[in-house]
């Protein structure tokens, strides 16, 4: 017999599996500092065994889930809508999961309001409760955002007072807008790219990287890629407003964090597919972009430092390859004696920026007739190749593979890349130990067993010989 599942049961996996996630963020998560448990008390290894276990069960649910939209019979865009704000529910009170960044949200944001120059100078010139609760090596270090999310974050900074729980619940229903709007933009996205909405939602809204890490963490991704998912819609309606509102929202996207700005030449290729001459369509986009920049720069007050910030320094322990690269290629040279050795790491960032650009220019000059497709590919191969490199940096181009991707073996290669980094970070955002990442390994493990257990369950009692047969 087979393991049963409908879209009840997988509503009620996924559930069970957010609702541990948010009960062990409560002594595992990122939590401000004075609520912050001893590491190696029982309350701390109970609450990390109960987000992996949690984490688990989220990423069963979501596999059922993806067998069903597959199915004879898939659930339809609303039903899984439904199971989007289910399995978000117990998230939305729970701390800060998997990065502190939220808290330098909150501070950038009271700095912005406060007339500091976040461009220039890190939290701890704003110093207070807010700066307490930022990673150490982000306190000296100027904000890398654009005036698109400053402005709202000193908006909220100054409704709430600098107060942080009423703060962090402002970050979370901002990061929920922009997964509502790449909710919206998805089906539409799927429809004119001759994809499976249901599929693309998915993929692209009920992935579990982005209920632990736009949702659970609050991360302002969430707003930039539901901004450009807006705009690439926009951009394909065959009307002049349309294709200057594309250019007005992708704009926005790329003023809260910069790599949304490979959107603007996919806006220009679909207004040309939609009926448009080539060169009014890029004039028109070149102007409501320039537009767009200095209004919004000029409504936020944060002045263009934004520009200058972009070179805002990365973890030296960052995953990105081209760090690995180049920390192993120090220490090579470091052991021979070499003066060459701290020029390592900035030699190899500075060749994943030109292989990173000749790849992107490789994907448009061959898959330009797909434009959403080409900048899902563009994205993902900036999340990996650059720099820097989080988990939820996979986001910026899963989002629009989701939506574009021309055959099913692309989607499963990138839903299995998600479920592994789903499990790669911990709940509290900091480094793994040997300790901790046994308690991980011990809350997956635990999940898994619970699964199979229930699978077991499910399939019945062995078929017995009868009386006077040999087994």
């Amino acid at each position: 017999m087979a393991f049963p599942f409908d879209l009840r049961r997988c509503r009620l996996l996924g559930l069970a599996g957010t609702a541990f996630l948010a009960l062990g963020g409560e002594a595992a998560g990122a939590l401000p500092v004075e609520d912050l448990p001893d590491p190696a008390s029982a309350r701390a290894a109970t609450g990390l065994v109960g987000v992996y276990f949690g984490t688990v069960l989220l990423i069963a649910a979501w596999v059922l889930l993806g067998r069903l939209v597959r199915g004879p019979r898939p659930p339809g865009p609303r039903a899984l809508l439904l199971v989007l704000a289910v399995w978000a529910a117990p998230l939305l009170l729970a701390p800060p999961l998997f990065s502190r960044d939220v808290y330098s949200y909150l501070a950038q944001g009271a700095m912005a309001d406060a007339h500091l120059d976040v461009y220039t100078r890190g939290p701890a010139a704003l110093g207070g409760p807010l700066a307490d609760q930022v990673a150490p090596m982000w306190l000296h270090t100027g904000a890398p955002y654009g005036p698109a999310f400053l402005g709202p974050a000193s908006a909220l900074s100054a409704l709430t007072g600098g107060a942080l729980p009423a703060g962090l619940l402002g970050m979370r229903l901002l990061a929920l807008l922009g997964v509502a709007l790449m909710a919206v933009a998805l089906p539409r996205l799927a429809r004119h790219s001759g994809a499976d909405p249901a599929a693309a939602l998915w993929l692209g809204a009920l992935n579990p990287l982005v209920l632990l890490h736009l949702v659970a963490g609050a991360h302002n991704d969430a707003l930039m890629l539901g901004l450009l998912g807006l705009g690439l819609v926009a951009a394909r309606a065959p009307r002049l407003a349309s294709g200057a509102l594309a250019a007005v929202l992708v704009t926005l996207a790329a003023l809260v964090k910069v790599p949304a700005a490979l959107g603007l030449p996919a806006v220009v290729v679909l207004q040309v597919r939609s009926g448009r001459r080539p060169l009014p369509a890029t004039l028109a986009t070149a102007v409501a972009a320039a537009v767009t920049t200095v209004a919004a720069t000029s409504l936020a007050g944060t002045g263009y430092g934004w520009i200058r910030a972009l070179g805002t320094p990365v973890s030296p322990h960052n995953w990105a390859p081209a760090g690995l690269l180049g920390r192993a290629t120090g220490a090579l040279l470091a052991r021979l004696g070499s003066g060459l050795a701290p020029l390592a790491v900035p030699a190899w960032q500075l060749l994943g920026l030109a292989a990173t650009a000749a790849v992107v220019a490789l994907i448009w000059h061959r898959l330009r007739p797909r434009p959403v497709y080409a900048l899902g590919l563009s994205l993902l191969t900036v999340a990996v190749c650059g720099p820097a490199i989080r988990p939820w940096y996979v986001l910026w181009g899963l989002f629009l593979i989701a939506a574009a991707a021309p055959s099913g073996s692309v989607r499963h290669r990138v839903a299995a890349l998600a479920a592994v980094l789903a499990l790669a970070v911990l709940p509290g955002g900091g480094p793994a130990d040997a300790g901790r990442l046994a308690l991980a390994v011990c809350g997956a493990l635990l999940g898994a067993v619970v699964l199979w257990q229930a699978h077991q369950a499910a399939r019945g009692p062995a078929p017995t010989a009868a009386p006077g047969r040999a087994a």
